[in-house]
């Protein structure tokens, strides 16, 4: 593939099976984000993850607000290079397209494990004609997969912005474990961000809605600020540091949200 041209690894040729008849937590997120690519199981579980969880809506809110700033962040700061594991439903803008604004150059990939996302990866292919942008059907549980994959779009001898946004409570056994693993291969000066569920803000609701998530088939688990933290172990915090997600370098654009409509902690580090 030349340089300058869109290049899409969609493995589109591969059958692709959904099971409509059991909720998702990518469903249930576009859901919660006002989208139409869910069905009557995602929107049951997702009614009663907000009769024990009201601040669901603004909680997607909040995290999709700290990616797009997050990327911007680190694209304005001379990063080219994003892997974005756990990417969802297709939500414009997404993270391509904050990123080639800035830099039309840049090169992005994408890797999920649901099938509903692989239906959707032309919507994350529509990238800028001088950067790139490829997708992988593959699973954060596998990282030699993923990064097997993303090493046909990007150079790992370079720096790369890492985004686990929103994924990693859903790994609940072994989320620090799979984290050093990628940060293991990321060269110095790559880039990690981070968002994550947390119980601090509003411990009653959010462990009622961690009930609901594992009840539903997708075991989940809330950290505290200090568990949270492990995950940047040995690399350099940005300013502000861990923090809610609206309240990391918010812009008088973002909605205004509180702590407990948030309840998920993010951060960035550097790789010194």
């Amino acid at each position: 593939m030349a340089e300058g041209t869109n290049h899409a690894d969609t493995e589109l040729d591969v059958e692709v099976t959904l099971d409509i008849h059991v909720p998702h937590s990518a469903r249930m997120y576009d859901y919660f984000l006002g989208g139409t690519t869910n069905f009557p199981p995602d929107r049951e579980a997702a009614g009663r993850a907000l009769a024990v969880f009201p601040y669901a809506r603004t909680a997607a809110r909040a995290n999709r607000g700290f990616m797009r700033r997050a990327t911007r962040y680190l694209a304005e700061h001379g990063y080219t290079q994003f892997l974005d594991i756990g990417t969802g439903i297709p939500t414009s803008p997404n993270l391509h397209e904050v990123a080639q604004e800035v830099n039309p150059r840049a090169r992005v990939v994408y890797a999920d494990n649901d099938p509903i996302v692989l239906l959707h990866a032309e919507a994350l292919l529509r990238g800028s004609s001088q950067g790139r942008t490829a997708y992988a059907q593959a699973d954060v549980s596998d990282p030699e997969a993923v990064l097997k994959a993303a090493a046909e779009t990007l150079d790992f001898t370079q720096p790369v912005a890492l985004s686990m946004n929103a994924l990693l409570h859903f790994v609940p056994d072994h989320a620090h474990q799979l984290c050093e693993t990628f940060k293991a291969v990321l060269p110095r000066g790559s880039a990690l961000v981070i968002s994550h569920l947390t119980g601090d803000f509003a411990p009653q609701e959010t462990a009622h809605l961690t009930q609901v998530y594992t009840s539903a088939g997708t075991p989940t688990r809330a950290l505290d600020r200090a568990t949270f933290t492990r995950f940047f172990d040995g690399w350099d915090l940005l300013d502000p540091g861990v923090t809610s997600t609206p309240r990391w370098r918010p812009s008088a654009a973002d909605e205004p949200l509180t702590d407990p409509e948030a309840s998920c902690y993010g951060a960035v580090a550097q790789r010194p």
